[in-house]
């Protein structure tokens, strides 16, 4: 009699009240990893999505030939954008907890995957956010105030109340719509880059998504279309190791990384350090001039860790232990960072703390602004009225009605 085959079910290797293993985390020293040039052959490319692409080494020094070369304003921009992104989250996970909002989301842990990432494209470069991202935001520009006013969905929200706190967009910034279905912005940004190039335009397409949406079909259509038509977009794969309480091993099966789907579907994929600064300007800089000389689309898997919860409505301490985040052996970005400004003297801790204080003012006097234009508890409040708005390009007769109806009941 055959023996009954059984399912292979991916387990992680600590639960609460274990000790944290990162074992499973292939690691490279920094420096060690090879840079193709960005026009080589996809085959010549396929030891990327097996490595890891490490620049800032254990002394937080650059090393190898992914290192960016950026001057120290650049360095100091990025780093003043993800404190700004990790005090922020700090504020609005506070107000969340006090019942002034009713959802957030932080990125603490991941804020070199928005910001190095969006600093190494160009300002009209199409980006299709995931939302973990505030750092984007921030970095085009977006006022605080105005994120604020979203997760307040208050008189100025700028998605008038229809959107769930922390979904923001800006069409002016080229920010897409962030979309709580993690895995739609995909083919989106795909379908928005083969349309760039169909229209003559020079500008490229990037997204993000997490490790456990790759399961998703949306995913895979997207993969199809971008490798076929070549389409000038950047897909970012941010494994933080748990979507949402799921751990990452579910979506990634035997494969040796997410980065590996890339040459599956026929374009790079590269493995990069996602709370190395440098090396995810590096690697977003390769894939872009790749895109840019019409190559196609790179994947791109940011190896990081979410070091909170998934949401306000997530207890992590009930799947994994509670010491991991600080076991994380790639890690924290903003300190590495940090470190390595102040070993090249361009950086101190006097700076710092003075930067730190600069920052939590501004949150702290955003937030105040945001709040005159109300709160879940406080006026003003939203109008109503414009519940039938932004449905149709004219708004039909049936609407027109229901909408002086309502009006001569509110008086």
């Amino acid at each position: 009699m055959s023996p009954v085959s059984r399912l292979h079910v991916p387990h992680p290797p600590a639960r609460p009240g274990d000790t944290p293993d990162f074992s499973y985390v292939r690691l490279c020293p920094a420096g060690s990893v090879k840079r193709p040039d960005p026009t080589a052959a996809v085959p010549e490319t396929e030891f990327l999505s097996r490595e890891l692409v490490r620049v800032l080494d254990d002394s937080h020094k650059a090393q190898g030939p992914w290192n960016p070369g950026l001057d120290a304003d650049t360095l100091r921009a990025g780093l003043r954008n993800m404190q700004l992104t990790r005090i922020y989250d700090e504020r609005m996970l506070r107000a969340h907890r006090q019942g002034r909002i009713s959802f957030y989301m932080q990125s603490t842990g991941e804020e070199a995957v928005a910001t190095a990432a969006g600093m190494a494209l160009d300002p009209k470069d199409m980006l299709f956010p995931s939302y973990r991202c505030q750092g984007l935001h921030f970095l085009r520009g977006v006022r605080t105030v105005k994120l604020m006013c979203q997760l307040l969905s208050n008189t100025q929200d700028m998605c008038k109340g229809r959107q769930l706190p922390v979904l923001y967009h800006s069409a002016e910034k080229r920010l897409f719509s962030i979309s709580g279905n993690l895995a739609t912005q995909v083919p989106q940004a795909v379908g928005w880059a083969m349309a760039a190039t169909i229209k003559g335009e020079p500008h490229l397409a990037a997204a993000w998504t997490g490790e456990g949406s790759t399961a998703e079909g949306d995913v895979h259509h997207a993969f199809v279309f971008a490798s076929a038509y070549r389409a000038p977009v950047i897909l970012n794969i941010v494994n933080n190791q748990w979507a949402i309480s799921t751990f990452q091993g579910i979506a990634a099966g035997d494969s040796p990384s997410f980065a590996a789907r890339g040459p599956a579907f026929g374009m790079p994929g590269i493995r990069v350090d996602g709370n190395d600064f440098l090396a995810v300007y590096a690697v977003t800089r390769w894939a872009a001039e790749r895109a840019r000389k019409g190559l196609g689309a790179t994947v791109v898997e940011l190896v990081t860790y979410r070091a909170g919860a998934h949401s306000t409505s997530d207890d992590p301490s009930r799947y994994r232990p509670k010491a991991e985040a600080s076991a994380w052996p790639l890690g924290d970005p903003l300190q590495r960072l940090k470190q390595h400004l102040i070993g090249l003297k361009e950086w101190s801790e006097e700076r710092h703390q003075a930067l730190h204080k600069e920052l939590t003012t501004h949150v702290n006097d955003a937030w105040k602004e945001a709040c005159e234009f109300g709160t879940l508890s406080e006026p003003p409040r939203p109008d109503p009225l414009t519940m039938f708005e932004d449905v149709f390009a004219q708004m039909p007769q049936h609407l027109q009605r229901q909408q002086a109806q309502l009006a001569k009941e509110l008086g």
